[in-house]
């Protein structure tokens, strides 16, 4: 098992990433909030991995923190008919934080939003780590001691404006965040703004 690798990004794109170790490069599939987290190659990179070997190959899944990597763990893991690229699209579609609250408190319909998603495996999703011993109420207790920041919920709320004006996810994502950074106290409407003259 390959625990980690921690050497130079070649190459960074939103769903994976090239990583120079010791002179071997490696491709890793990623999701959009470990893409986010990436510096503008070539850098150095850490990046915590999970090997999938199957048959026809051997695929590594890399996260920028251990809350990515378990909550992939658990989603292939733990639900029937959720494999490698529906766990990494729920990573892509929502923070670890957010996806947690929902799973507590229900809320089928915020898991169903993200793409790729149905109803159903939203629904089989909910239930069965509902089911999971401990994993609820673990959830239920560090989501009440972290809900998702005011600023975290304004750059959510961008980004979907920015998506629904036809913008791709990720540069939705980048000029959201360089919006904020530009000014912490903007409101929604000021951010979708700034990040539209950015793109």
């Amino acid at each position: 098992m390959i625990a980690y690798l921690d050497g130079r990004l070649v190459k960074a794109l939103p769903t994976q990433a090239e990583v120079e170790v010791g002179g071997v490069g490696y491709e890793v599939f990623i999701p959009m909030s470990t893409y986010d987290q990436l510096p503008v190659p070539p850098a150095g990179v850490k990046l915590l991995t999970h090997l999938v070997v199957r048959e026809d190959a051997h695929l590594l899944y890399g996260f920028a923190t251990d809350d990515e990597r378990a909550l992939f763990r658990l989603l292939i893991n733990s639900v029937s008919g959720v494999g490698p690229r529906l766990a990494l699209a729920v990573l892509s579609g929502m923070s670890v934080r957010s996806f947690r609250a929902a799973v507590v408190s229900n809320d089928v319909a915020s898991i169903a939003r993200v793409k790729g998603l149905g109803k159903k495996t939203a629904e089989k999703i909910v239930v069965e780590l509902r089911d999971k011993v401990g994993v609820s109420a673990a959830w239920e207790a560090a989501s009440a001691e972290h809900e998702p920041s005011p600023e975290a919920r304004a750059v959510n709320d961008a980004v979907l404006a920015l998506i629904a004006l036809g913008y791709k996810q990720a540069e939705a994502h980048k000029a959201a965040k360089a919006a904020l950074d530009a000014d912490p106290k903007a409101s929604v409407e000021a951010m979708v703004r700034e990040a539209l003259k950015r793109l």
